[in-house]
């Protein structure tokens, strides 16, 4: 199952993260290279390997005085180069924390995020160029945008990933790298947000993290803690056995239009019965990738038959299928190529490539479920956000709100029996929510699947609270 077919689509040794203990004993190197009036500041850690190569203060996007970006690429491997984006927060900088985002697909490029979601600037009215978004998740943290894996966006290069557990050590190297160029943030609070996919990404990258944080503790890893305070994850995709029925139920009754009729119901509910649910039964006993393959092949066709029963945008059900929303004005920006030369990238955009997804569908990835790392993050104590916009049928609030349910934690059933309150921003209702100690589950009303576009200061709001390391409430 293609995720984001538009926006989405939707052992440390075997990835070369090995620490050369001779190359510990080197200094980091700096240097500044100009190339075709370009200035880059290119930055070797001695420790990983690992070098940068970034352009600071482009003039794109980020435009609000005395803030400052970087935007380049971090080599993690051989010929393997990670874009990254980062912009400073608007306010308190030096004290502010850090936050990284990544979009989902598998394979779908950050840059998403940034342009159309909660980035410092975005494309309203048509415009053709961007403009400052006042709403922008760099109002309150220092932020970086991580296109991943290799071949997304603007990285390039091999792409050995096949799977959310081999993507995850790339993105800790990438900021073991960054704290060894920005010492600065090493001790600040660090969040995880994305969306999607991310619901793959984002409990295994935390897990893995706090895996290799222990590792550091206990001398067995060499590295520098991340301070990982916060877990965000709008419209994932967690679990196939708790979400592929929720796109039946979700199509027969939400609250904007029923795209499929009584008898279409009981026919998809009998194919979910009778082969889907055991498809994904035989993944998760096997764990083998062709029983994970066939998982995804077999409920697709669920997925597939409600598409064809409805015209209806999946990422926004108020949306005809042949007017995807938002634009994706800001891709064609990204091919400028004044201003591929400004914010130094070396490659032609892409938004999401099928090579990257194609190596995830092979190991039958997206069948596989990832609610035990996510309640291993839950049960760790940082403060995770679980959430979702209404309108999106692809990841819909209904399979979501299944799975925060379903989360191991000590207040698992507490959690579970809790009814649902109003959610406010400034008094007006937004949706609706519940939170158990460090967990919270929220429904975004009028969202579709990208959030913060359609509701930027509840996305505010809620990133906020939550890399405040408070569980989220109403203002």
């Amino acid at each position: 199952m293609q995720l984001l077919s538009r926006t989405l689509l939707l052992s440390a040794a075997a990835h070369g993260l090995a620490v050369n203990a001779a190359a510990v004993q080197h200094k980091d190197k700096r240097s500044i290279v100009e190339r075709d009036g370009v200035t880059y500041n290119v930055f070797e850690h001695a420790a990983t390997g690992a070098k940068m190569e970034f352009v600071k203060n482009s003039g794109i996007c980020e435009t609000t005085p005395g803030v400052n970006q970087y935007s380049g690429y971090l080599s993690v491997g051989n010929n393997m180069n990670m874009w990254f984006w980062f912009f400073e927060a608007r306010n308190n900088a030096s004290s502010a924390p850090l936050a990284a985002w990544f979009n989902g697909g598998p394979g779908c490029s950050s840059m998403i995020g940034l342009f159309q979601e909660n980035g410092p600037c975005h494309f309203v009215n048509g415009e053709s160029t961007p403009s400052l978004n006042n709403n922008s998740f760099n109002n309150f943290a220092n932020v970086i945008y991580v296109d991943q894996p290799i071949g997304v966006g603007f990285s390039y290069g091999t792409d050995d990933v096949d799977s959310t557990d081999s993507a995850a050590p790339y993105v800790w190297k990438l900021i073991q790298a960054f704290y060894a160029q920005f010492p600065q943030y090493k001790s600040r609070d660090f969040g995880i947000f994305t969306e999607s996919y991310g619901g793959h990404y984002g409990p295994e990258f935390a897990h893995y993290i706090q895996g290799q944080n222990a590792g550091v503790k206990n001398g067995s890893v060499t590295g520098e803690n991340i301070n990982l305070i916060a877990l965000g994850i709008n419209n994932g995709w967690f679990s196939s056995q708790l979400q592929e029925k929720a796109y039946i139920d979700y199509a027969y009754n939400n609250s904007y239009r029923q795209l499929i009729s009584s008898s279409q119901r009981s026919s998809l509910l009998d194919s979910y019965n009778n082969d889907c649910l055991p498809a994904i039964k035989q993944c998760a006993s096997s764990g083998s990738d062709s029983d994970c393959s066939n998982a995804g092949d077999t409920c697709g066709q669920i997925e597939s038959s409600i598409q064809e029963a409805a015209d209806f945008d999946p990422y926004d059900v108020r949306e005809p299928s042949n007017d995807p929303y938002p634009p994706s004005t800001y891709s064609t920006y990204l091919t400028d190529s004044s201003v591929v030369k400004a914010i130094g990238a070396k490659s032609t955009y892409q938004e999401c490539p099928n090579g990257p997804y194609n190596k995830f569908s092979s190991t039958g990835d997206n069948s596989r479920s990832f609610l035990s790392q996510l309640s291993s993050v839950v049960q760790s104590g940082i403060q995770v956000l679980v959430w979702a916009g209404d309108a999106d049928w692809i990841c819909n609030y209904i399979g979501v709100q299944r799975v925060a349910n379903a989360v191991s934690f000590s207040g698992s059933s507490k959690f579970a029996s809790a009814s649902l309150q109003s959610y406010t921003v400034n008094g007006a209702k937004k949706g609706l929510y519940k939170n158990v100690d460090n967990f919270s589950y929220l429904q975004v009303f009028g969202a579709g699947h990208e959030v913060p576009y359609y509701q930027p200061e509840t996305a505010l709001q809620v990133f906020k609270q939550t890399m405040q390391q408070q569980a989220i409430a109403s203002t």
